[in-house]
């Protein structure tokens, strides 16, 4: 009967611990986190160039947390696509954000996947900069290669930014 019981409370336990929900994207030296900090503009947290609202969605964000600590916030769960739309919203506010920490020797950033305000609420996916995204543009299979503004300046300016340089033709 001890056994039995100690089993159920074991497996009562492991069904209640907490599940780790950021997706590993295989990233050398990244791991799963859950950051708690306030939403600042990066550029006034790093150069003391402030703008009101973080930007107002201009400019790139990050956290700082309750030890001092800033953590630039580089990407959100849209491939190719930053973080700011998802965290401008908050731009002076207390969340959490769930994702990856890339803690490479040359720089440390965060990559958000989901966020919250409050424990008691829902996760939200950070997927804002795609909804915006598409209420602009349609919708397409791959953005990137749909956006009208970065196809005018590819047309512009070539595919790496300097006009006459192309890539070798493949063979």
């Amino acid at each position: 009967m001890r056994d039995s019981l100690k089993a159920l409370i074991i497996a009562a336990g492991l069904t209640m611990a907490p599940a780790i929900a950021a997706e590993p994207w295989n990233i050398p030296h990244e791991k799963q986190a859950v950051l708690k900090g306030r939403v600042v503009d990066a550029l006034c947290q790093l150069k003391g160039r402030c703008a009101a609202d973080c930007g107002g969605g201009k400019r790139q964000v990050g956290l700082v947390l309750a030890d001092g600590t800033f953590r630039l916030v580089a990407k959100s769960n849209i491939d190719f696509a930053g973080a700011t739309a998802d965290l401008s919203p908050y731009c002076g506010r207390e969340i959490e954000a769930d994702g990856l920490l890339i803690e490479n020797p040359a720089v440390t950033l965060f990559f958000v996947q989901r966020l919250r305000e409050r424990p008691d609420q829902d996760w939200i996916a950070a997927e804002r900069f795609k909804t915006g995204w598409e209420a602009r543009n349609g919708k397409a299979e791959e953005w990137w290669r749909a956006d009208p503004d970065a196809n005018r300046i590819i047309a512009a300016d070539g595919p790496f930014g300097i006009k006459g340089l192309l890539p070798k033709p493949k063979p």
